[in-house]
C-alpha cells in the first residue's frame, strides 16, 4: 500500500508529538472530555482542513465536513441527518460559543451546482444535496449574468456561505442560543490560491484575516 506509507510515517510521527512528548493534552482531554472553542462546518475538499488552517490543538474545534460546506435546512422529519446531528451535539452538550461556516475556492460542489444542466455528468446523490444552496446561485446569476463560469463560482462560493448561516437559524436551537447571546455565528472563506483566510461581514462582503 504504498499511497498509505505516507500517511502511516504521518501517523508516527503524531504519536511522537502528541503521545510521548506531550501526553498531558490528551489525558487532559480523556479526564476533562471535551470543550472545544467552535463548530466548524467544512468541505470535504482535500485541500481544505479546517484544523490545518487554524492551527488548532487537539480539542480546540468541533468538524463537520461535507461536500461545499453545505448547512441544510432544518428539517424536523426524524429521519438521519449528519450535518444537523452535529449542529445538535454541538450546540446542545457541547454548548459552543461559535458555530463557523468555511467555505473555500475552487469548491467541487459550487461549481456541480453552478453548472447545473449544462453538465453531461449526473450526480445521484451530488445534485440533491447541493440543490440546498440553490438561492446563492439563482443570487449569482441574477446579479452576474455575463460573468464567465469561474466567475461565477467564486462569486456562489461565498455567497453559499451566507445562505448556510441563514439555514443555520432555521434551527429552533441554534437561533435560541444567538438570541440568548451564547452562541456566535461566523462566515470564513478561504482561498487556497491566495493563501488568505477572509470572514465574512454584516454586509455580506468578506474582509482578510490576516490584516
Amino acid at each position: 500500500m504504498p499511497e498509505l506509507d505516507t500517511l502511516i510515517q504521518g501517523f508516527r510521527r503524531f504519536r511522537q508529538q502528541h503521545f510521548i512528548e506531550r501526553p498531558e493534552i490528551y489525558q487532559q482531554l480523556v479526564a476533562q472530555g471535551q470543550s472545544p472553542k467552535a463548530l466548524v462546518i467544512a468541505c470535504s475538499d482535500s485541500r481544505v482542513d479546517p484544523a490545518l488552517i487554524t492551527d488548532a490543538t487537539p480539542g480546540d474545534i468541533f468538524v463537520v465536513r461535507n461536500v461545499a460546506n453545505v448547512v441544510p435546512p432544518f428539517v424536523d422529519d426524524g429521519k438521519t441527518h449528519g450535518t444537523s446531528a452535529a449542529i445538535e451535539f454541538s450546540v446542545k452538550h457541547l454548548q459552543v460559543p461559535h458555530i463557523i461556516v468555511m467555505g473555500h475556492s475552487k469548491c467541487g460542489g459550487i461549481r456541480a451546482l453552478m453548472e447545473g444542466s449544462h453538465s453531461n455528468r449526473t450526480h445521484g446523490f451530488i445534485d440533491p444535496w447541493m440543490s440546498a444552496m440553490k438561492p446563492a446561485r439563482d443570487i449569482v446569476k441574477q446579479e452576474s449574468a455575463d460573468a464567465d463560469l469561474d466567475s461565477q463560482c467564486q462569486q456562489c462560493e461565498r455567497a453559499a456561505v451566507g445562505v448556510s448561516l441563514e439555514n443555520l437559524m432555521g434551527f429552533p436551537f441554534v437561533r435560541e442560543a444567538v438570541e440568548a447571546g451564547r452562541l456566535i455565528l461566523n462566515g470564513w472563506y478561504f482561498d487556497f490560491e491566495q493563501g488568505e483566510l477572509f470572514e465574512r461581514q454584516v454586509d455580506g462582503a468578506y474582509k482578510p484575516l490576516s490584516e
